[in-house]
């Protein structure tokens, strides 16, 4: 199916048809409005699976949050006491980011940081606990003002701060990230994107366990890669009919 013609942004509502009501020129004509706006479901790419959008794009921090398939009550009581730290260790795309929003939602009184890779420091707000991304991108001079606080952390970083932490009274636990992704979480995490996409009631695709197994077996435990191959997959049948297809 090829897209459409034109801009949806720009289609009128209405068309206005003039309509003679009889042949004699000289006649009364009358003006029939008639309503050429598309539904919601004539024109969105997606609609032929019942989705609103490529599940496997980009989604908000409130989507990533609600999506993920993480303990978060098991972090969280590990920070809620004062000198204590939570480290979720791990490389890039195997789920720190993820947890850390996840538990924005179950600690209300938590505070949250990015620290870019590029550019200053952002402002570091008190929260209970502090919940800092990227950790290992502070410099030696905040990263001790922040420990000194004696406050609750939890540090998503790629580098052990467990040494540091430790010299500032904190009791600390880590989590390796990453080791968990097996074939059946990342099945249900996929399926969650696809079930936040739903367009309306009725059926959806899903990831069958044999197509989890096949894409942890090709990016083990990355399932930000496990994502993005799955969005270039998926973005390529948006011309086509038929069943949606995971793998080829």
């Amino acid at each position: 199916m090829a897209n459409l013609p034109y801009d949806c942004g720009t289609i009128p509502n209405t068309m206005v048809v003039t309509m003679s009501q009889n042949s004699t020129i000289n006649s009364p004509v009358e003006q029939v409005r008639i309503d050429t706006a598309p539904s919601q479901c004539a024109w969105l790419p997606w609609a032929r699976w019942n989705l609103c959008r490529n599940p496997f794009g980009e989604l908000s921090k409130q989507e990533r949050a609600e999506v993920a398939v993480v303990d978060t009550e098991s972090i969280a009581s590990r920070a809620r006491k004062p000198h204590h730290a939570v480290q979720l260790i791990g490389d890039c795309g195997r789920g720190k980011t993820t947890r850390m929003l996840a538990l924005m939602r179950v600690l209300p009184e938590a505070s949250y940081a990015y620290l870019p890779e590029d550019g200053p420091c952002p402002a570091i707000a008190i929260g209970d606990p502090i919940l800092i991304d990227e950790a290992q991108r502070l410099s030696r001079s905040v990263r001790n003002s922040i420990f000194s606080t004696g406050l609750p952390l939890v540090l998503a970083t790629h580098r052990n701060l467990e040494r540091s932490l430790r010299r500032h009274g904190y009791t600390v636990v880590t989590e390796q990230i990453g080791n968990g992704n097996t074939p059946e979480l990342v099945q249900e995490l996929l399926n969650r994107r696809i079930e936040a996409s739903r367009l309306q009631a009725g059926p959806v695709p899903s990831v069958s366990l044999e197509v989890a197994q096949r894409m942890v077996a090709r990016f083990k435990s990355d399932v930000r890669a496990i994502e993005s191959h799955l969005y270039e997959q998926v973005q390529s049948q948006v011309v086509h009919d038929g069943e949606m297809r995971f793998i080829d």
